[in-house]
């Protein structure tokens, strides 16, 4: 089986799902059905959630297993959690050490980090 998929591969809209069909009584329900928030995810940010997940949360395990640093994985988190339709809290808004800055650009230039991910990350 195919997985379902939550965006038009066309036009990048969200689909809507109109059938669902139960294969052992064969009963069919026609309607208008959401598939929810996950499915607001890209493959990538999918795949992250997942290791999130089995990670029990904790970013360091995520660092790990991914190979990205804690702002990396930080970033990712931030745009997952976009997304998914909510806004990432305001945690006081604390300026970027010139350590983490440092490491931000050297996981840019380790292509371990988008240049998007590191300006949001730059900028607090």
């Amino acid at each position: 089986m195919n997985p379902v998929i939550g965006q038009c591969p066309i036009c990048h809209q969200p689909l809507h799902v109109t059938r669902l069909h139960c294969r052992n009584c064969d009963t069919s329900l026609e309607g208008h059905f959401t598939l929810g928030r996950l499915y607001h995810l890209n493959k990538e940010q999918l795949e992250f959630v997942e290791t999130f997940i089995r990670c029990e949360g904790k970013i360091t395990r995520v660092e790990q297993e991914i190979g990205l640093s804690y702002p990396a994985v930080r970033a990712r988190l931030n745009d997952v959690i976009r997304a998914l339709g909510y806004e990432v809290g305001e945690s006081g808004k604390e300026s970027v050490s010139d350590d983490e800055r440092r490491s931000i650009l050297a996981d840019v230039a380790a292509g371990k980090l988008t240049a998007e991910e590191a300006v949001e990350m730059l900028r607090g």
